[in-house]
């Protein structure tokens, strides 16, 4: 009785990280076609001790099979993916680290990766990511999990929040959540190349 139940629940896991990967690839399919696609970024920080938000403008790039680039003032402020590196420019200030030294960005990696693949890479193995559909928003969580208490507090995010409209294949926000707040990427005005 009881490997019938283990069966049966593992099975239930497996059909639904089926559906998931099939949503997915639909979400993204049109990514499969263009190897460059630009749009308008705009990035709001909250931070929860802080009364106002703060709101700048700036272009999200992204280049098959795996750069991208979210850029804001010039240069000041950058979010930069090149395969497995990522280079995080704060304040003129640059940080760098990869999904080989620093494991909460790997399921990061293959989300962007499998976007711009149009959705041809598996992301069904993934424990830390999470995907719902509602409506015509596509939802992608991913809650790194840490190895150990003392990694847990040197990560500098929570969880990735992506969300993705099915009907034009867009990337619609990007959210990284923090201990003291979150920074949240909108996206508008794509082009595809």
């Amino acid at each position: 009785m009881k490997k019938s139940i283990i069966l049966i629940t593992f099975l239930c896991h497996l059909m639904a990280g089926f559906a998931q990967q099939a949503d997915f690839q639909k979400a993204v399919a049109k990514y499969k076609n263009h190897k460059h696609v630009t749009a308008v970024a705009t990035k709001t920080t909250h931070k929860n001790a802080v009364a106002q938000d703060q709101v700048t403008k700036g272009t999200l790039e992204m280049k098959a099979p795996s750069e991208v680039s979210i850029t804001m003032e010039g240069g000041k402020d950058q979010l930069l993916m090149q395969g497995d590196v990522f280079t995080m420019t704060v304040k003129g200030k640059k940080h760098t680290t990869s999904s080989q030294k620093n494991s909460q960005f790997v399921t990061f990696q293959a989300v962007f990766e499998s976007i711009m693949a149009g959705g041809s890479k598996d992301l069904s193995k993934f424990a830390d990511l999470q995907t719902t559909k509602q409506g015509n928003t596509l939802t992608l969580t991913i809650t790194p999990q840490a190895e150990s208490k003392k990694a847990a507090k040197r990560m500098l995010f929570s969880s990735f929040v992506m969300t993705i409209d099915t009907k034009t294949s867009e990337l619609k926000t990007l959210r990284m959540n923090e201990r003291a707040g979150y920074t949240e990427y909108s996206f508008t005005g794509y082009q595809f190349k």
